[in-house]
This record gives C-alpha cells, structure tokens and sequence, in this order.
C-alpha cells in the first residue's frame, strides 16, 4: 500500500474564505477519495471526527488517525486521502488572528475541548461579533489551537535524487529489506553518505526513516480492518512480537489496541 501522491482525484471545492478571524466548515467523504492538490491563503486544523485521513505535502506525509488533526499553514499545497468514510471538520483561522502558531505542518493531538468547540463552530452562522457568546467561542477555539501538542506521524520526504529513489522503494514497498550496504553499491555511493544525507535531509537515519515508512502504513491498514498479524507479515515482520513491540514503543499502546484508544 503506497504512501505516494493520489492520481486519480476527487474535484476539491475551497471553502468560502472570509475576513473573519476563524471560519469552520464540515466535510463528508467517502473512502479512497482524494483531494487535488490545492492550498489555502488561511491556516488550517483539519480534523476527522470519523475516520483516518492520509495528507501529503512537498515536504512529507503524515497519517492522521481519530482524536488527532493536522495543522495546516496557509499558502502550503497539500492533498488528502480518505482511509475509511471521513466526517472532516476544519477551523479556518485568517493570518492576522493568530501569527504565533505553528509554521511547519503537524500532526496534533486533540482534547476533548477542541473537538467541542470544533463541532460548535460549523454551526456558527457568520458574520459573527466578536463580543458575542460566538465571537468569544471562536476566540476560544483559536486559544485552544495555540497549546496543541505535535506527534510524530510525519514521514519528511528527501530531496536529493539518490535518496529518492531509496524512499520510494520503500513506501511502495515497506517490507523491502534491503541494506545501506546494498542501496549504496546500486547507487554508487558509500554508505556512509547515505547515513549522512538522510539525517541531514530528514532529520532521520536510513534504519528510522524505514521504520517510520513501516509504521504509518501499518497505521493505514488497521485502519481498514485488516488483523494485526497480516499487517505484520505484510511488513516484513517474521514475528509480530517484534511488530507490536516497536508499534507500542512509538504510539504507547499494542496496535490491537491503537484505534480502540483513540476513540
């Protein structure tokens, strides 16, 4: 199951943009559709009420499971795809309103306040006072965005062409075990600077840039019902032991247990 860029999309109406400092907007999809790649002149926390969304930028991919978002900056294209039917809802928030939040794409986690003053504020009919109960709870909502917490469900991607070849293998293929050793007499290059150029193009090593690979498409597969076991074999994993070990040493749950904790 590849973690590349979707081809065939679904057209992608942009929301309504407003001068207002935060807007919100509720989205259903279906699953497998996919958005275009598209960006926005406001930031935005995109956040599934119901099921995983894949999102995708230049940068990297980043799955986002129940009871987390993704911030989003303004002016950064990005695309999605649906892991399962998705109810997703988005806070717009104008530039002015808030310039210290995030500037990077994260995912985040979401409290039980945030999702509610989520949910409040597609019902919120605009234009709306800022001194009113719904200016104040829109005030809130931004407040509330500003102390979320990151999590590390990033996959960066590299730029340098040699390592590019070296992670697309591995996202079409994350049970690839092919060694550094390997990788670097088919390109003709030391291992050594393979371990540099990853580290210093992913912040990663090659051996966590692989696992990371692995674990976000174990993330997708559960996500879809597949059995633990077979997401393990399906890794490479001659033992799922070794799978649910290294899953729970990232997430702090089993993955038989991930999406039950969560929601």
């Amino acid at each position: 199951m590849s973690l590349s860029a979707p081809h065939a999309c679904l057209h992608y109406t942009q929301f309504d943009h407003s001068d207002m400092p935060v807007t919100a907007l509720a989205k259903d999809y279906m699953h497998g559709q996919t958005t275009d790649r598209h960006s926005h002149p406001h930031a935005q926390l995109i956040y599934a009420v119901r099921g995983v969304m894949l999102v995708g930028t230049d940068q990297g991919q980043w799955i986002v499971p129940p009871s987390r978002a993704i911030w989003m900056p303004a002016h950064i294209d990005h695309w999605l795809r649906m892991i399962g039917e998705v109810h997703m809802r988005t806070a717009y928030i104008h530039p002015d309103a808030a310039p210290d939040l995030l500037t990077a794409c994260r995912v985040v986690g979401v409290t039980a306040l945030l999702r509610e003053l989520l949910l409040a504020a597609i019902n919120i009919e605009l234009p709306s006072a800022a001194d009113t109960r719904d200016g104040h709870l829109m005030q809130l909502l931004v407040d509330e965005i500003k102390d979320v917490q990151p999590f590390s469900l990033q996959l960066p991607n590299p730029q340098d062409s040699r390592l590019m070849q070296i992670t697309k293998t591995l996202s079409q293929n994350p049970e690839d075990d092919t060694t550094v050793e390997l990788w670097a007499e088919r390109l003709s290059i030391t291992p050594k600077t393979i371990h540099r150029l990853f580290f210093k193009e992913t912040g990663m090593t090659f051996g966590q840039w692989r696992q990371q690979a692995r674990l976000l498409t174990a993330l997708e597969r559960l996500a879809q019902g597949e059995k633990v076991l077979s997401v393990a074999l399906g890794l490479g994993y001659n033992n799922p032991s070794a799978f649910a070990t290294m899953f729970k040493r990232q997430f702090g749950v089993p993955p038989s247990r991930f999406f039950d904790e969560l929601n």
